[in-house]
């Protein structure tokens, strides 16, 4: 059955979008996860995948034109399926992709209210009462979660305002509001995890009865606004307090506190009741966390206990406590789960490992470090050669797709990045033609946004091969995952002095271990021993790389 493919919503402002380049055409054969075009929306130019198979039928939008969010993008289906149906007019076309759209259009009068549980309906909206959904932050979101709340029912709310702090498949987010008025209904609870368009906040005139509204959009987490009180008071008092201690001062004000600065007060039993925040209007950052000394309160005097005398033949047993701590997975754990766990099952991996000798590589660095300004690594060095590398063996940097291999000319690597949460992936675009420097340079600016969660979604999408380094944390070999839609990865060791052998003799050298992951459906093994050979010659003759 064919299926129809409505122009998406990449970014959370996004309301139309201009279809830069086509990468099918009709009667190609589509696989899920295939790049459909590049569409360009208010923000970025980003790539567009197909979460369907089969024939592509009909290209709704040509290359150059704007559409707004949700027309008909494209039409998947049977090959020689007839879809002339859903072609004829936008009426046809909008029955199938939005039933619940079409079926209130053509509704009789006494089904008016069920149209307040469809978005799309703002007809049925008190007078300046806006609905907002969960909104989607990046091209691979469908479900968020909320972090933090910056407003509270009841507050003013103006355009430019910082509502939340939205967790996605890849950063932690500030989502901000485009609307004024009163916060009259938060939908999704701190901690909580939602679909995308899922009911997140109602906004409007201070007063305004939504209580029809909030019911038939519940979805997503306990309503906190006056219309929900009856459910309130169904929840027992053990199950609030802790949120309370956290959350909420001594006086009912509520805490501001980044989502970083909580986890670690957490993960060090502090209550953030005691810690004053240095942040934006007394908000708490990660370095009052790091920096809180507690009070130190003076327990009771205890009576002295009495002693017992123990049988020698009786065994001596510890006394103890089972203790287990339970930490609620977060949306990019739940991801890399996911991903990485597709990619291990579904490519068969295979390493090949090589050792390369680093005598000439550390001086060289020495020199480059030499200049003023200039900050080189050997992880930047790295990538360097590996990008020259593929450029001469480009089977390496290509992807495995039902019909045929991909063979990716531009070269476009991934730097795996260690942050709070788990591991992300920012893309350094045409490595191959970037100096050392500019590496250096950018590898420095996106690991540190990231760690700070400060990436756009935009930054890291387009990988054609992955390097990840674990050598400074001293691990001298290991095995990493494919990051698909990548065929290889490189994992890098650390550098090691010890005893080699050159020229016959016994002397100190410095080495390093390389391991290659290759997907053995795009990969041979001869192609990926090429390539580390290849790659083995540019880090050991880093003149080379300069050529």
């Amino acid at each position: 059955m064919a299926t129809i493919i409505t122009m998406p919503r990449l970014s959370d402002t996004m309301t139309e979008g201009t279809v830069a380049t086509w990468l099918k055409k009709v009667g190609d054969k589509i696989s899920e996860g295939d790049i459909l075009a590049e569409i360009e929306t208010d923000k970025a130019t980003m790539e567009f995948e197909s979460f369907n198979e089969g024939t592509l039928l009909y290209i709704g939008i040509p290359e150059g034109e704007t559409a707004p969010v949700d027309s008909l993008l494209a039409i998947i289906g049977n090959e020689g399926e007839d879809v002339s149906a859903l072609i004829a007019g936008k009426t046809a076309a909008t029955e199938e992709a939005k039933p619940a759209v079409a079926e209130t259009a053509t509704a009789p009068e006494v089904k008016k209210e069920e149209t307040t549980t469809t978005p799309a309906i703002a007809a049925s909206l008190p007078k300046g009462v806006i609905v907002v959904t969960m909104p989607r932050l990046s091209d691979t979101m469908t479900e968020g979660t909320v972090a933090t709340w910056l407003k509270k029912v009841g507050d003013k709310v103006s355009e430019g305002d910082i509502l939340a702090e939205i967790e996605t498949d890849k950063a932690t987010m500030e989502f901000e509001s485009f609307n004024e008025g009163t916060l009259l209904y938060i939908g999704i609870q701190e901690g909580n995890t939602a679909p995308v368009d899922s009911l997140l906040a109602i906004i409007g005139p201070e007063g305004t009865d939504i209580s029809g509204i909030a019911e038939n959009y519940k979805t997503g987490g306990t309503p906190q606004d006056p219309v929900a009180t009856e459910e309130a008071k169904s929840v027992p008092a053990e199950k609030t307090a802790e949120p309370i201690v956290q959350e909420a001062s001594t006086d009912g004000q509520r805490i501001l506190a980044s989502p970083l600065a909580k986890k670690i007060a957490s993960d060090k039993g502090i209550q953030l009741t005691q810690v004053k925040g240095s942040g934006e209007n007394g908000r708490i950052v990660k370095s009052d966390i790091e920096n809180f000394t507690p009070q130190i309160v003076s327990a009771p005097t205890s009576a002295p206990a009495k002693t017992e005398t123990v049988a020698a033949a009786k065994p001596f047993v510890p006394a103890g406590e089972v203790f287990t701590e339970e930490i609620k997975n977060s949306q990019m754990r739940k991801i890399i789960a996911k991903r990485l766990a597709e990619s291990l099952f579904t490519a068969p991996h295979y390493n090949l490992v090589i050792e390369v000798t680093m005598d000439d590589a550390m001086k060289s660095r020495a020199i480059i470090n030499s200049v003023p300004d200039t900050k080189v690594s050997f992880n930047d060095m790295v990538i360097k050669a590996c990008a020259l590398a593929l450029k001469k063996h480009p089977k390496i940097n290509s992807q495995w797709r039902e019909d045929a291999i991909i063979i990716n000319h531009h070269v476009n690597i991934g730097v795996a990045v260690a942050v709070e949460d788990g591991l992300v992936v920012p893309v350094l675009r045409f490595t191959d033609a970037m100096s050392l420097s500019q590496i250096g340079g950018n590898v420095r600016d996106l690991a540190g946004r990231a760690k700070n969660k400060k990436l756009l979604p935009t930054e890291m999408e387009g990988s054609t091969f992955t390097v990840s380094n674990l050598g400074m944390f001293g691990i001298t070999e290991f095995n990493s995952i494919i990051n698909q839609p990548n065929s290889a990865i490189l994992s890098v060791g650390a550098i090691v002095e010890k005893p080699v052998v050159k020229n016959g003799q016994i002397v100190v050298g410095n080495t390093m271990m390389l391991s290659l992951a290759c997907d053995h459906r795009t990969i041979d093994g001869a192609t990926g021993a090429q390539f580390l050979q290849t790659l083995k010659q540019f880090i050991e003759n880093p003149v080379t790389m300069l050529a």
